[in-house]
Parts: C-alpha cells; sequence; structure tokens
C-alpha cells in the first residue's frame, strides 16, 4: 500500500516543515484562515436561530424552512473529508480565495431570492464552500506551526467549537431584534470574507496547481462518499421532526447514505493516495481520542442547546434575551484557550489530567443544571454555564494535544479531514440524539403528570379546567426532560473520563526554538 505522505511546501526540505519560525506573513495568513473558519461557523448557526424571522420575511413553512438548515448542514459535512487534499492540490491560498469569494457571493444573493427551489440550492453551495474553511485551519497550523507555539494554534482552533456556536446567539438577536434586519443573518459574512480573503491573499504564498494529483485521487471512493454523507445529514438532520423510521424518507436515507458512506472508508482504506488516511486511526490516541471527540461534542450540547431550548420553550426568551447565558460561555473562550495553552506546555502537567478535569467541570455544570425549574430565567444558568466556560476549553484543547502529538506535521492534511468530518457529524448527531432524548422523556413525564391528576381530580374540590391542565403538564413535563437531558450528559461526561486515562501520556512540547533536525516527540506509552 502506498502511504506517500502529502507533499511539503515548495522550497521546504521535510525534516523542516513545522519547525521554522513562521514569518509575519505566515502568521497573517493563518490569522485569515481563522477569520474564515470563523465566519463558516458563524453563517451556519446564527440562520439557524433566526430561522423563525427569516421565514416570516420570505413567507416560508415551518416544514420547508427547515430545509435551508439541512441543506447547508449536508454541504458543510459533504466538504469536510476532501477539504484538506483539494487545497494541497490546487494551493491552500487559492483554495482559501475561491471558497472565500462564493461564501460572499451567495451570501449578497440569498436575502433578495423568494424562490425556496433556488435558495436550498445556494445554502447547499454555501456549506460547501463553507464546509472547506474550517478543516484549513487545523492544516495550517499543524503543518506551519513549530511545536513552541502550536498548541496555540491548536487554541485557535477550539474557538470554533466552543465560541462560535455561542457568539451566534447573540449575533441572532442583534441582527433580528437589534438593528430589525433580518437579511444580515447572511450578510454579516461579507466583511469578514474580505477581511479574511485580504489576510490570506497578503500572507500565504503562491503555489502552481499540482494537476498530477487529480490522477491519483479516489474518484469512485468520492462518487460514494458524496451522497453518502449528504443522506446521512438528512437522517440526521430532519429525523427528529418527521420520527425517524416512521418516515420512508429517513428510513431510505440512513441505510442508503450509511451503505454509502462505509463503501467509502472501504475504498479510502485500500486506495494508495486517499482523501482521508484512515489508517492513522490504529494510532490509540488518535483513534481513542477522536472516539472521545464524538462523545464530546454531545455533552458540548449542554451548553447551548439546552440552555437555549429551556429559554426559548418555556420563558418564550427571543435569541438576543438568550445572548447573556451564551456569552457567559462564548467570551472567556478568547482567553481561555490560550491559557489552557500555555498550562500544557508546563513540564508538570498531564494533559489526560487536564482533559479529565475539563469533563468533570462540564458533569458539574450538567448536574447543577438538572435542578432547574420552570421558575427559572436566565440568571439561574449563571453557575452552569460559567462552569462550561472553563470545561469546555481544558477538554478541547487537551484532547487536540493528545490526539495531534502523535502525528508528523505532513500528515497535518489527514488528521484535519478526518476529524473535521467527525466534528460535523458529532455536533449534527449530538443535536439529533438530545432533541429526540428530550422528546420520549417529555411524553413520559406528561402520561405519569396526566396519569398523577386524573387520579386526585376526585379529591379536589376546584379542579382546573381541561385546556389549562394541559397547559401546566405541558410545560412542566418540558421543565423536566430538559432536566433529564442535563443528567444523562453529565453521566456522560463522567463516563467519558475513565476512557480519557487511557490515553498514551504525551509529554509537553519544547518550547525552546526548535533546529531543523529536532525530531517530533513521540507519546510514551505510560
Amino acid at each position: 500500500m502506498n502511504t506517500a505522505a502529502w507533499p511539503e511546501p515548495a522550497g521546504m526540505p521535510a525534516a523542516e516543515a513545522g519547525a521554522a519560525k513562521p514569518s509575519k506573513r505566515a502568521l497573517a495568513g493563518l490569522a485569515g484562515i481563522l477569520l474564515a473558519a470563523l465566519m463558516a461557523g458563524l453563517n451556519s448557526r446564527v440562520a439557524s436561530l433566526a430561522l423563525a424571522d427569516i421565514r416570516g420575511a420570505l413567507g416560508l413553512g415551518l416544514d420547508d424552512a427547515s430545509w435551508l438548515t439541512t441543506a447547508y448542514n449536508a454541504g458543510e459535512l459533504i466538504a469536510m473529508p476532501f477539504a484538506a487534499w483539494f487545497a494541497i492540490t490546487l494551493s491552500v491560498r487559492r483554495f482559501s480565495l475561491w471558497t472565500l469569494g462564493v461564501c460572499a457571493t451567495v451570501a449578497v444573493a440569498l436575502p433578495l431570492l423568494q424562490n425556496l427551489d433556488l435558495l436550498l440550492a445556494l445554502r447547499f453551495l454555501q456549506g460547501l464552500a463553507s464546509g472547506t474553511l474550517i478543516p484549513l485551519l487545523m492544516m495550517v497550523a499543524l503543518k506551519s506551526l513549530p511545536p513552541s507555539i502550536r498548541l496555540h494554534g491548536l487554541a485557535l482552533y477550539a474557538l470554533t467549537a466552543t465560541f462560535a456556536p455561542q457568539l451566534s446567539t447573540w449575533l441572532a438577536g442583534h441582527w433580528t431584534d437589534g438593528l430589525f434586519d433580518w437579511r444580515w443573518v447572511y450578510w454579516q459574512i461579507i466583511p469578514l470574507a474580505g477581511i479574511a480573503a485580504s489576510l490570506v491573499a497578503w500572507g500565504l504564498p503562491r503555489e502552481p496547481i499540482q494537476i498530477g494529483r487529480f490522477r491519483e485521487g479516489n474518484w469512485s471512493g468520492m462518487a460514494c462518499g458524496v451522497p453518502g454523507l449528504g443522506l446521512i445529514v438528512v437522517a440526521l438532520d430532519q429525523g427528529v421532526r418527521l420520527d425517524w423510521f416512521q418516515s420512508p424518507l429517513i428510513a431510505v436515507s440512513l441505510v442508503a447514505g450509511s451503505v454509502l458512506f462505509a463503501v467509502f472508508l472501504l475504498t479510502e482504506w485500500y486506495h494508495p493516495s486517499p482523501f482521508v488516511k484512515l489508517q492513522i486511526l490504529e494510532r490509540r490516541n488518535l483513534g481513542l481520542g477522536f472516539t472521545l471527540f464524538l462523545f464530546l461534542l454531545v455533552t458540548l450540547t449542554s451548553g447551548s442547546l439546552l440552555p437555549a431550548y429551556y429559554l426559548g420553550n418555556v420563558q418564550d426568551y427571543r435569541p438576543v434575551q438568550m445572548a447573556p447565558v451564551a456569552l457567559l460561555v462564548a467570551l472567556p473562550q478568547l482567553i481561555l484557550g490560550s491559557a489552557v495553552a500555555v498550562l500544557l506546555y508546563q513540564k508538570w502537567v498531564d494533559a489526560r489530567i487536564v482533559f479529565a478535569s475539563g469533563l468533570a467541570l462540564i458533569a458539574l455544570a450538567c448536574f447543577f443544571g438538572m435542578h432547574l425549574s420552570s421558575d427559572w430565567n436566565r440568571d439561574q444558568f449563571v453557575m452552569a454555564q460559567t462552569l462550561q466556560a472553563v470545561g469546555q476549553p481544558m477538554a478541547v484543547v487537551a484532547m487536540l494535544f493528545l490526539a495531534t502529538s502523535v502525528v508528523q506535521p505532513h500528515e497535518g492534511p489527514y488528521v484535519s479531514g478526518l476529524i473535521n468530518t467527525l466534528r460535523a457529524f458529532g455536533s449534527l448527531a449530538g443535536v439529533a440524539l438530545v432533541a429526540q432524548l428530550m422528546i420520549v422523556r417529555k411524553r413520559f413525564h406528561a402520561e405519569m403528570l396526566l396519569d398523577h391528576a386524573a387520579r386526585v381530580a376526585h379529591s379536589v374540590p376546584d379542579a382546573l379546567p381541561p385546556s389549562q391542565l394541559l397547559g401546566i403538564v405541558g410545560r412542566q413535563s418540558l421543565v423536566m426532560s430538559v432536566g433529564d437531558a442535563y443528567l444523562v450528559l453529565g453521566v456522560l461526561a463522567l463516563l467519558l473520563i475513565p476512557m480519557v486515562l487511557k490515553l498514551s501520556y504525551v509529554p509537553p512540547p519544547d518550547t525552546r526554538a526548535p533546529s531543523a533536525t529536532s525530531p517530533v516527540p513521540s507519546p510514551s506509552q505510560g
């Protein structure tokens, strides 16, 4: 089997790739990629939060409008496994500029259209372009940053999972209830794309297109992977709304998507020039670390989905009113991510303990949130969200360090493709699983409450009217279902801790300026 590595940038020997100190222009290019990745995260989440306003402005029904989110998510997930390969082939600079241009151009047009089919097609195209940007951030960070500052690059990548989703709540509220102009839900990315493109164009080197690589691609595998991933997104994104296997569409999408994706993975394993090198998952910290990452993404819904679901459905909050709760998690990430990176550089620190401590704080936040009642408002979420704000970067940055430290810089594109595909899939699966859990538990609690009300009705002199009783039962069952979701996610976070401790120990990176012959430290098996 051919395990040829990804090519290094022109003029840079393999031994020196990622070891030389990056120039100011290179750092500016990395900053542009970071801004583009954050833009991609905001582009997805803000539109989902403001979907009610978009529906009202365009005159769309709930069912039709829900497919706007699905179309974007499908494009995003489809792009992630292949983004690094195309970036290497076309050059990171050229590929980034093209995708940023597509994102901005589509954003200009979206608020001006009324035809649903055209909206879905353009939203899918925008998701496809945006989905390439987040993988590029990790790829560039792993390939270009020396060990002495690489952890700070990983902390920047972590912002796409901890900062952007929470900031989106504030932005959605600001556009719809602050400026009272829903069009900025789409237009917000235009200035960000312009700044990111300027930094990328100035900071990243011009490189030729590697035409020969097109003859080596696993095109038959890609022909299965693209529709497979798209169908999986349809199943995960629409499954809760359409009641899963009660809908033929969901059943066919899930089965066909899984089969096609399995064929894609099989062809990738045996292909001499794969888009994603699955063999690297045989390394303990990558295979186990990425499994932990999937479950970690599910637990992270406790800091974003659950507070928003409760405040929106029980207290009738608008996004602008939920924003302070989300910002409690978002704003500290600008500092805490780098603070965790500094901590991991200390010789006495074991990254596994940092990871486990982060999970423990997330679990504590969940156990605090499970005690919520119908009297809670956003002030009661302060403690839980503060614990989330500290725990999330500890878990995410430590996980990224433990996983990426067992790969060489030239393997960055492979790792980037894998982890970002898992990130997109885990986020979708997490939301679907937690939403389904709350539906099941809400039905259970509603039945129990109604049964109890029926048994005591004869002994209560002033029984409530049926309509009022049903309203109270519906409200209380919803509150109790959110509490159950907090409990399940808290227990899940605790169950992950023993798995974290089974990861291989990785010593802190050397912060001294690396030489051209400095080896990448290998993890200890202790």
